[in-house]
């Protein structure tokens, strides 16, 4: 028998209904050992209980087990969360702070958790991630590249991570896209060449990255594809003959 076959607490002591002071939700069918109990050491069990019984999330939300002080957060009178925003479990300040007026969880945006602060930056308001903008973990300053009105994300046009800065080329504003173009990863000036106007991408036809030139041979105005038709990836040259036999087709039907 495995350990969820049976009715444990967590510290791994067997839960019995005997001695559990909800014995009338025994009765009502709002309870059932092994499925749904707040005694369980399993969050799914105690998650179900608190589902079926949400009046009684104020009494637990000091509860040593801090499964149970996660899950009772989620169900506990509003006005009763502000202490467990100090609560030691990442995961019970977080249940607590998604339903929290925003001015109460701004100190989490120095959370020692990254998903703490990870959260806290999908809920926050522009003015108040401006602050963040500088936090050590990638993850947190993407959420923020995403969120953040695209003339504020100048920050970012260098940041460490490429994801990030992939991020900003695809919302960061047109003036800004030379600038990405020069990145030095492929990605970021693939990312850029994507949105740079057609009479930008002379500076990307020689790319190291065939990704780029393929781009650019399919924008780039058609004086300048030429010296496409000799690149050393046959995709390109393929989009560069494509658009100058177009062109001449063109040329020949107006001539007519």
């Amino acid at each position: 028998m495995t350990d969820i076959d049976e009715a444990l607490d967590w510290q791994r002591n067997e839960v019995t209904c005997a001695v559990c002071p909800h014995t009338d939700k025994l009765a009502d069918g709002l309870c059932r050992l092994k499925h749904s109990c707040v005694h369980d050491r399993y969050a799914r069990r105690i998650d179900r209980f608190f589902d079926w019984n949400p009046e009684l999330a104020d009494a637990y939300i000091r509860h040593p087990h801090f499964e149970v002080r996660a899950i009772a957060a989620k169900h506990a009178n509003q006005f009763l969360l502000l202490p467990l925003l100090d609560d030691p479990e990442e995961a019970v300040r977080w249940n607590a702070a998604r339903r929290l007026p925003k001015k109460h969880i701004l100190r989490l945006r120095t959370d020692p958790s990254r998903e703490v602060r990870i959260r806290i930056a999908a809920l926050l308001d522009e003015a108040d991630l401006i602050p963040m903008m500088n936090d050590p973990d990638y993850y947190v300053r993407l959420v923020i590249a995403r969120r953040v009105t695209p003339s504020v994300l100048l920050q970012f046009i260098d940041d460490d991570e490429v994801e990030v800065r992939r991020t900003v080329a695809r919302r960061v504003p047109a003036a800004w896209l030379p600038r990405m173009a020069r990145d030095a990863e492929p990605e970021i000036r693939f990312e850029a060449a994507k949105r740079l106007a057609p009479d930008l991408l002379t500076s990307l036809k020689y790319d190291k990255d065939w990704r780029v030139r393929f781009e650019v041979a399919s924008r780039l105005p058609v004086m300048e594809l030429n010296a496409m038709l000799l690149d050393s990836d046959i995709l390109v040259r393929e989009m560069a003959e494509s658009r100058l036999s177009s062109h001449r087709m063109e040329m020949k039907e107006t001539a007519t």
